[in-house]
């Protein structure tokens, strides 16, 4: 009480001064000094808590600009270039950060504005209008006009500058409607002609108009002409003394036609394989990367990365070319259906980290409905319908194979006298000349002698029961004639055989996975009895030999679809000759009538239908075994924020929605 009271005149009469301050402590003892000191903290504590408490409660954090992502890349950059976007996907990822279109892609797959302001579709479906938003300009200052984009398609139309996107663009007529409209005219209605708006970068024609088609390719290579719109421009390109490229940084575009950025850079680095990349991840050197193979992926869990599953809508499929094949018939192709194990695929290649896939239009992606016919995994009905077929196991080798006896043109068939000539009484002459007991003589001359019909009547009464006693005769009459002629005929003509081995030839890629899934395949197939070479080709002659001269017997790739479903480029018969997609070549008036019906029409439940329709038709032809798909994973250090994306229709639409990605944040009041 004592100490209480000194405390409340101390404070209450007059704020202390420094004099009063230390009188104060003098007059306490040790104990007064010690609980004193204890009560002023914990007054202290107490407001720093309740401020602190308050200041959380009444804001709430929110990002803000600042920071660098720095991402991994396996490879090197070789077309940064929205023309002739290849295989090669850190080309695709930077077009993707550069450059911008009329739409693009949001974080859960759909097609949403990103250059245009606005869109219609009129004239039945056949006119496209897009306003394009104002003040959108290069990231060199200059303004984007519609001229920019007249420019970019027509250089995609032309022949000369052999863009992969110009069978996309055939027949497109394109239209100014004053300052800030565009139209793009179709010759027919395409109800996936939306993507392939959302496909399309545009380039500024102010910087490549000069260029001649032989070099357009390469200049992207130069820092001075990777300029485009996008929310990030090129700073700085990096090299090392061989060339090789190390390093690409990006910083925030600050005249950005959208949201800009809260990073403040984003740069890649680039190295030569998957070891380089995973272990620049365990030292912390990258934020961020993708990993195709999950062996990976359990390690990299432990590395301090948050871990993103990404549907995309892509798959891998064998197919069949049946038009060169002896033996891949319907029946066949079916029966490799059945051998297949496609949990064992996703299991053994992918560790379980994907989905069976059943159907070319990706039923489960789409929401669609499934397939009636499904081959599962069916050992023994594989087995049935090679027995059926008549391929049997070789008890020598294990091997299946078939026994086919030809047909032959029969030498005898007219009838042979005393004084006939001719190649046919040469070969009668040959033929008894094989048995020494009716021919001893063995002269072939041609000409049907007193020695020929002598040995015509040995020959007829050593098989007296099959010539002369079904005519009541039991002497030889020297005559060739209808009964002589059928022994003759089975004697003498070798019946030949030909032997089919159930045996194939699978082309792929010596890229993962498809060199794993080929040997899942090949062992699958060997207990069945089949025999399986493997020929791996590099992705140039894929592309040059195998793809373009539909060289192959089966051939097991990849596809991607879109986001709108859409194969009619890869199963219409009018893609069945290169550069189209329907690399089995098939051809199917049901199926073809059903590709035009999808793609004509404008309203999602038609689509759907004719398309549930088509996988049908086509599951039942069987041109292609569709196998699995796997999941897309996503490396990012737990630094980074704000990523949403849950549904991308290629690896490279990852960084949608980028601008929303941060790493620095501050507080603001609510």
């Amino acid at each position: 009480m004592r100490l209480l009271k000194k405390i409340k005149t101390f404070f209450f009469n007059n704020f202390p001064s420094v004099p009063q301050w230390k009188r104060f402590f003098n007059s306490l003892s040790k104990k007064e000094k010690n609980l004193f000191i204890l009560f002023l903290s914990l007054a202290i504590i107490s407001a720093v808590f309740l401020n602190v408490n308050f200041y959380l409660k009444n804001t709430h954090v929110l990002p803000t600009f600042g920071g660098e992502y720095k991402e991994g890349l396996i490879g090197q950059p070789r077309f940064i270039n929205p023309l002739y976007l290849s295989n090669n996907d850190s080309d695709r990822d930077l077009v993707e950060i550069l450059f911008s279109g009329l739409l693009k892609y949001d974080g859960k797959g759909e097609i949403v504005k990103d250059l245009s302001s606005d869109y219609q579709i009129e004239n039945n479906g056949k006119d496209y209008e897009f306003t394009l938003k104002d003040n959108v300009f290069w990231h060199d200052g200059k303004p984007l006009t519609l001229e920019d984009i007249i420019f970019t398609i027509e250089l995609i139309q032309s022949p000369l500058y052999k863009s992969p996107l110009r069978i996309e663009w055939l027949g497109i007529r394109i239209e100014a409607k004053g300052n800030n409209k565009i139209i793009f005219r179709l010759q027919k209605k395409y109800s996936s002609f939306l993507e392939t708006v959302a496909h399309l970068k545009i380039l500024p024609k102010h910087i490549f108009q000069d260029i001649p088609p032989e070099n357009f390719p390469w200049a992207f290579v130069l820092k001075d002409y990777l300029i485009g719109s996008g929310p990030f421009k090129i700073k700085e390109i990096k090299e090392n003394k061989s060339g090789f490229i190390k390093k690409l940084t990006f910083e925030r575009n600050e005249k950005f036609y959208d949201k800009k950025p809260f990073l403040k850079k984003i740069s890649f680095y680039f190295y030569q394989n998957l070891d380089e990349l995973t272990a620049a991840a365990r030292l912390g050197e990258i934020d961020g990367f993708s990993v195709s193979d999950p062996k990976y992926f359990n390690v990299l869990k432990k590395e301090g990365f948050n871990f993103y599953r990404i549907d995309l809508p892509r798959y891998f499929a064998l197919f069949f070319n049946s038009k060169d094949s002896k033996i891949l018939s319907q029946k066949i192709r079916k029966v490799l259906s059945f051998a297949v194990n496609k949990e064992e695929i996703l299991d053994r290649v992918f560790e379980g980290e994907g989905k069976v896939v059943n159907s070319p239009i990706l039923a489960d992606y789409f929401n669609f409905e499934s397939p009636s016919q499904i081959f599962n995994f069916d050992i023994d009905e594989a087995k049935e319908i090679l027995e059926k077929e008549g391929f049997k196991i070789n008890p020598e080798t294990g091997k299946r194979e078939k026994v086919v006896v030809k047909e032959v043109s029969l030498p005898f068939k007219r009838n042979l006298v005393y004084g006939s000539r001719g190649e046919d009484v040469r070969e009668l002459q040959k033929c008894l000349a094989e048995d020494k007991e009716v021919y001893p003589e063995g002269e072939v001359t041609g000409y049907f002698g007193s020695k020929t019909k002598a040995a015509v009547i040995r020959f007829q009464e050593k098989y007296a029961s099959e010539i002369l006693t079904p005519i009541g005769l039991k002497k030889g009459t020297g005559d060739v004639k209808p009964m002589t002629r059928e022994k003759l005929n089975k004697i003498c003509v070798e019946q030949p055989e030909e032997i089919i081995p159930l045996k194939f030839t699978l082309t792929t890629s010596d890229k993962f996975p498809l060199r794993e899934i080929a040997e899942i395949l090949k062992l699958n197939w060997q207990d069945i009895g089949a025999e399986i070479e493997i020929k791996e080709v590099s992705l140039g002659e894929f592309q040059t030999n195998i793809l373009a001269k539909r060289n192959f017997e089966m051939l097991l790739f990849g596809e991607a679809l879109g986001s709108l479903p859409d194969p009619f480029s890869f199963w219409h018969s009018s893609q069945k000759d290169y550069p189209g997609l329907n690399i089995t070549s098939y051809q199917s008036r049901e199926a073809d009538k059903l590709l035009e019906k999808a793609r004509e029409t404008l309203d999602e439940t038609e689509r759907k239908e004719s398309l549930e329709k088509f996988q049908e038709v086509l599951l039942e032809d069987l041109p292609a075994i569709f196998l699995v798909r796997g999941d897309y994973f996503y490396f990012l250090s737990s630094k980074i924020k704000g990523y949403k994306v849950e549904k991308i229709t290629k690896p490279s639409k990852r960084f949608m929605g980028i601008e929303d990605w941060f790493i620095k944040t501050k507080r603001a009041w609510k």
